[in-house]
Parts: C-alpha cells; sequence; structure tokens
C-alpha cells in the first residue's frame, strides 16, 4: 500500500525540519555511517508507530541506511506534522496526518501491519497491543519489539504477567540513556515549551502543580521551578512525595493544591488524575495541560460535564494547523482553559524532546532494533531491559562527540574490584 498522508506538497518544508535535526543529532549519525557499511537490518520490514515528527524521519533515515524497509504511522492522532509525514515518504511508507479520529488512527495501525513486519517498535504500545488482539495471524512472523515510552512499558509487562505477549520486547524506556535524560531533561523542557507555545503567558510568579514526580514530573518542577515558578508537586507514591520534599518542593494532596493553582500539569500515566472536584475548587482562569501519554489525567467528560459552554482559541498554522486551547466556561461563571485536547501537551502545542535528547533515545533505539535483528530468536517471550553494552556505547557515542574523554580502570583496579566480588 502506498503512504497516505495530508499533502505532499509540503514535502520540501518536512525535508528542511529533516535536515535541521540531522545537523544536530550526531549520535544517531555515527550509527548510520557505521549501519550504511554493514547493513544488519538487510531483508528486515519495520512497523513503527511513534510521534510523527522530524528526530523520528531521521530514525527511520538510519534503518533505511541499515537495509530495512520501514512502515510507520503516529502513536497519537494529534501529534503528526503533516510536513515531516508528507518528506518521510521518500523513505518509507508513511499513514498519518495530524487530527485523525480514532477509526481513522486505528486503521493507520493496520496499515503499518499490512505491511507484515518482523519488528515492530512502539510508544505507548498501542501498535503491538494491535497485534495481538486483533493482527494474531502475523505475531509467528514477528521477531520482537522495542518500546520507546513509560506507558507502553507497563501495558506489555502486564502482558506479560499474565502469558499473553507473543515475543521479546525491549524496553528502550527503561535504559539509564533514556530515562535520565529523555524522562527528565526531554520532557521538562518541552513541556514547558508546550505550554508557553499554547498560552503566551509567563510562567514566572504563577504557582504550578506538577502531578506526579516520576522522572518525567521531575523535570517538569525542575523546569518550571527554573522559569520562575512556585512550584507545588502531588504525589501517591510516599517515597517520591519524600524525594520532592528533599528537592525542595511543597507537597500536598491534589485538592489543596489546586486552589492555589495557576497551572496544573498532569504527568502520571494514571487515568482521572484531575477530575470533577478538581476542577469546581480551581481558581478562575486556571491553566490544565498534560504531559502523560493518553489524553485520560485531565478527565474531560468532567469538564465537559461541569461546561455550560466551550470555545477553541489560540489557533497556530504549521506544524499544528489547530487551536491550542480550549476554554470551558463553567455554570458558576469561572473559566477554565485545557490545553492541546488533554493530550500530550508538548507534543500536540509544542514540537516534542529537543533533537539533542532524542538523539540519545533513538540511537538506543536504533542499537536495539540492530540486537534483536541478531539475537531476537533466541530470545525468551519477555520484556527485557536495554542490554547494558547498548546503553553504554550510546554513553560513550555521546562523549565522543562532545569530544570528551574519561578515564579507563587499570588492571590493578579491575582487579582491585573483582577480590570483593569473590570476598577475598
Amino acid at each position: 500500500m502506498e503512504s497516505i498522508v495530508r499533502d505532499l506538497s509540503l514535502r520540501d518544508k518536512g525535508e528542511l525540519k529533516i535536515e535541521w535535526a540531522e545537523n544536530f543529532m550526531h549520535v544517531l549519525a555515527e550509527i548510520r555511517r557505521r549501519f550504511e557499511k554493514e547493513k544488519p537490518l538487510r531483508g528486515l520490514t519495520i512497523g513503527m508507530a511513534l510521534h510523527l515528527e522530524a528526530k523520528t524521519a531521521v530514525l527511520v533515515k538510519t534503518l533505511v541506511k541499515g537495509g530495512a524497509k520501514v512502515a510507520i504511522t503516529s502513536c497519537n492522532p494529534e501529534s503528526t506534522q503533516d510536513d515531516v509525514a508528507a518528506a518521510l515518504t521518500r523513505w518509507a511508507k508513511v499513514y498519518a496526518w495530524r487530527g485523525e479520529s480514532v477509526e481513522e488512527y486505528y486503521e493507520n495501525l493496520n496499515r503499518v501491519l499490512d505491511n507484515e513486519p518482523q519488528i515492530v517498535v512502539d510508544d505507548g504500545a498501542d501498535l503491538i497491543v494491535l497485534l495481538h488482539k486483533e493482527r494474531k495471524e502475523l505475531l509467528e512472523n514477528i521477531i520482537g519489539g522495542t518500546e520507546e515510552t513509560t506507558t507502553g512499558v507497563i501495558r506489555l509487562k502486564n502482558m506479560e504477567r499474565e502469558k499473553k505477549l507473543a515475543f521479546p520486547v525491549i524496553a528502550v524506556n527503561n535504559a539509564y540513556m533514556k530515562y535520565l535524560f529523555d524522562n527528565r531533561y526531554g520532557t521538562g523542557e518541552s513541556t514547558i515549551f508546550g505550554i508557553l507555545n499554547a498560552t503566551n503567558l509567563t510562567f514566572a510568579g504563577k504557582t504550578v502543580v506538577v502531578c506526579g514526580y516520576g522522572w518525567c514530573g521531575r523535570g517538569i518542577a525542575l523546569r518550571a521551578r527554573g522559569m520562575g515558578a512556585r512550584v507545588i508537586v502531588t504525589e501517591v507514591n510516599p517515597i517520591r512525595a519524600v524525594e520532592a520534599i528533599m528537592d525542595g518542593f511543597e507537597v500536598m494532596k491534589l485538592m489543596d493544591a489546586v486552589r492555589r493553582a495557576d497551572i496544573v500539569i498532569t504527568a502520571t500515566g494514571v487515568k482521572k488524575v484531575v477530575r470533577k472536584e478538581h476542577f469546581l475548587a480551581a481558581k478562575d482562569k486556571c491553566i490544565f495541560a498534560n504531559a502523560g501519554h493518553f489524553d485520560v489525567e485531565v478527565w474531560k467528560p468532567d469538564l465537559e460535564e461541569l461546561a455550560v459552554s466551550k470555545k477553541k482559541t489560540r489557533y497556530f498554522g504549521l506544524p499544528w494547523n489547530d487551536y491550542l486551547v480550549e476554554e470551558y466556561t463553567l455554570k458558576n461563571g469561572k473559566k477554565l482553559y485545557l490545553l492541546a485536547k488533554g493530550r500530550l501537551v508538548n507534543l500536540v502545542a509544542g514540537q516534542g524532546h529537543a533533537t539533542e535528547i532524542m538523539d540519545l533515545s533513538f540511537s538506543l533505539q536504533a542499537l536495539s532494533i540492530e540486537y534483536l535483528a541478531k539475537e531476537g530468536k533466541n530470545l525468551d517471550r519477555k520484556v527485557y531491559i536495554v542490554p547494558k553494552e547498548i546503553d553504554e556505547e550510546v554513553a560513550r557515542l555521546k562523549l565522543k562527540t562532545l569530544g570528551v574523554e574519561i578515564d579507563e580502570l587499570t588492571e590493578e583496579q579491575k582487579e582491585y574490584l573483582r577480590s570483593f566480588e569473590i570476598g577475598t
């Protein structure tokens, strides 16, 4: 099946975006040069569901240089950049456009699977779940998969525990070189950018409530404080709550925090975090944004039920071509604002993680895919962490591209450490 995108005439604009990203993805460039020589993915078809924007296109081009055929769609109905999707048709089969309906979204996932991939690359696990539920006839062809985000890893671990996972999956999200940088710095910066872009308001002097203090929440709280905001953290995990306090943030229940909030940002992976009672308690003109994978954290059905009217506002052209803010007026006259339709604010109202951050994450993806191509048939049907040697290789390549050298243990030091291992 040929590519299906919104407008192929946008191709040249998309290529300029991809070119810009390539200029700053130095680690992936190192991997691409090797892939082009060795062709480790020769003969493989790779099916992908990732946020379809410029950095993703650089990963796709790298896999193609490695010998693979690629079919790709977006992992979110609202995160595709149509100009990039058009440009990417030069290297892969693309089925994606911004503003897909739920039905179109799943049609595009199925179109990717129609290419009968041997390796699947997912972000949120929708593609892998669909493969297990509705496209079981393709399972025997699958060597393995990779998963990019926390939400997807949770879903896949549940499948593994219930003995439903039919092939090995590498949890790229759980690599040190992923969550320490992508989840923390990438999400932190890109979430702030998405909110600033959607609102044209300042963080300085505002009270910002961050729901969840995992790696993404840590990054958001850190960056919001750096922008001059007063930051309150809400948590259900007592250890993370103590950590937030030790990091210098206020911690309290969401019901107490929302009464003080100018901006509420969710980053939990849990549904109905902000719901009816919180909307009713919120201040007039409070802004709500979600940085979690699915649009279930700020519970829109409750907001719709409470509102007597709503309107879209803050329209932007490329790459968004959409209204980035919805204004809800409640029965008491209070106005509340929802950004990016409650979906991932950093991608729907922003441009996703910084290029250098995705350079690390997608380098992990490329090397994990190569590992599956070599070893996937020997792996069990479970979720694996990224092999340590891949994690460290990405770190070494990053240091190389920065021109940074580090020390190595001497043989005497190695022997000293080994003596502890054997108890001598």
